[in-house]
């Protein structure tokens, strides 16, 4: 059906979920970072915060890949031969990686921002008032509950992000999108391979979606829901 290039089809696959888990791992701690920032007393880790979500939410996704690649190659292999090294080739999959994840950090941060403000704060200071430390308070009281409210936000971005890794193509990453064009170009049926590549995606984010349904069911137990 696939003319001999469905293993290939699924190597590519496993190749785009790489790329998308190792993205969300780096976007969760941008995220955080960013939420903590945008949130702390000081007026310049605010300012900071402020400036990576607004830039990097008004630049394409694509535009920054493409700068990180290309542009970041340039710098390096420059300050390189100042130092006196070989040149240095970037992998794609850590360019892709680091793009993905460096872009949606920046909408995590929102995430992660409005989940802290949705824990009431009487908890936290009741926390401290007990003798916790503040990173206890975060880990055992705040994180667990700011997890529940960031979930649905959390649960659309990691949609957006699986989709987000077609880009990687462009740089040279043999993802499905690349296994799929050198598919269609050899057997001259684009469509079939398209197709095929929206099935995937399709079942990625099928799974993804039953996955955070039972994370949401796990996290809400023993809160009381209130019908209006």
């Amino acid at each position: 059906m696939l003319y001999g290039y469905g293993a290939s089809l699924l190597q590519g696959a496993l190749l785009s979920l790489a790329v998308a888990l190792g993205s969300l791992g780096i976007a969760f701690v941008l995220g955080l970072a960013g939420a903590l920032a945008s949130l702390a007393r000081s007026r310049l880790l605010n300012a900071l915060a402020l400036a990576y979500t607004t830039l990097i939410r008004g630049v394409p996704d694509l535009v920054l890949m493409l700068l990180v690649f290309y542009g970041g190659q340039m710098a390096v292999n420059a300050l390189g031969e100042r130092l006196g090294w070989e040149y240095v080739d970037i992998d794609p999959f850590v360019a892709g990686v680091l793009t993905i994840g460096f872009v949606f950090g920046a909408y995590l941060a929102e995430v992660l921002r409005g989940a802290f403000l949705a824990v009431p704060p009487g908890q936290r200071e009741a926390a401290l008032a007990f003798g916790m430390t503040r990173g206890q308070v975060l880990r055992r009281v705040v994180g667990p509950q700011m997890l529940r409210h960031a979930l649905p936000g959390l649960s659309n971005n990691w949609l957006v992000m699986i989709k987000s890794t077609s880009i990687v193509s462009v740089i040279g990453l043999h993802d499905m999108m690349a296994r799929a064009g050198q598919a269609a170009g050899a057997t001259r049926e684009p469509f079939v391979f398209y197709l095929a590549v929206a099935g995937l995606y399709l079942l990625f984010t099928s799974v993804s979606e039953l996955g955070f349904a039972w994370l949401s069911r796990r996290l809400a137990i023993g809160v009381r829901r209130v019908s209006l």
